[in-house]
């Protein structure tokens, strides 16, 4: 099947679709020995010979990484801020990986990455209910009708699942669960509730789980454990979990 130019680039692993078109439009690029110019230009990457400065482009072994996000962070390859990046933390073996989502500047923990890019999309797919789990910290005491309503759906936010771990007139401790990963939706969430979250950290992503790994380490996660943690491929879901039920369509059905 033909496939844009840069997107093949991005299917083989050589580097992301960004990065690729500037690599075409510099002319660093050829197809059959011809330079191409034109990100769009149709190739077929089983069968075209594309080079990228002179160096054969083929599909790199499959990866699948798990990093354990630090905070301060930006998940991208490049900030023009000049703020650190979940790249700068992998160093080279970033090279050809795609982060599976995002984390924002402030959220710390379980970030997976990889030279998959089908793989990324399924599993950030919103149709693949598949649950993010989050250790929380909001200021003030969280109430259980506080709770009860990030369940419930507010402004067509949805908290799968919210457990209050432990709290004070200071702060409150909860595990939250989501199956969408909307931007920032936890801390809109506890926004329209009343609190400011002060931490947050996520733990696991359908089966896989950060466990005890240090913060700026990574760790390799292989087909069998990928098969595992998210069920069938093609249709990866968190194991023992039905689809994500409809926002505001009446109580979770289970605490975290």
């Amino acid at each position: 099947m033909r496939v844009p130019l840069a997107r093949a680039l991005s299917k083989l692993g050589t580097c992301s679709r960004s990065d690729a078109v500037a690599r075409i439009l510099a002319g660093r690029v050829a197809v059959g020995g011809i330079v191409i110019r034109d990100p769009g230009h149709p190739v077929v990457p089983e069968r075209d010979r594309i080079t990228v400065d002179g160096s054969s482009a083929r599909r790199k072994a499959w990866r699948l990484l798990l990093l354990n996000k630090t905070r301060g962070t930006v998940t991208t390859r490049r900030d023009p801020e000049g703020r650190p990046t979940v790249f700068d933390l992998l160093g080279d073996e970033g090279r050809g990986l795609v982060a599976v989502g995002r984390l924002d500047l402030a959220t710390s923990g379980l970030l997976l990455l990889t030279n998959d890019t089908q793989l990324a999309h399924r599993l950030t797919d919103p149709e693949s209910g598949i649950v993010r789990r989050y250790v929380v910290t909001v200021r003030g005491s969280l109430s259980d009708a506080g709770a009860e309503r990030m369940m419930a759906g507010i402004d067509d936010l949805c908290a799968d699942s919210v457990c209050v771990r432990k709290r004070s007139a200071r702060e409150t401790h909860l595990i939250a669960d989501l199956r969408e990963g909307r931007n920032r939706e936890i801390r809109r969430l506890c926004r329209a509730v009343g609190h400011e979250v002060t931490a947050l950290k996520r733990v696991a992503f359908g089966g896989l789980e950060l466990g005890d790994l240090p913060p700026g380490r990574w760790r390799s996660v292989s087909q069998d454990e990928l098969a595992r943690a998210f069920g069938a491929a093609g249709a990866p879901r968190a194991p023992g979990r039905p689809p994500g039920r409809k926002r505001g369509a009446g109580p979770p059905r289970g605490r975290a």
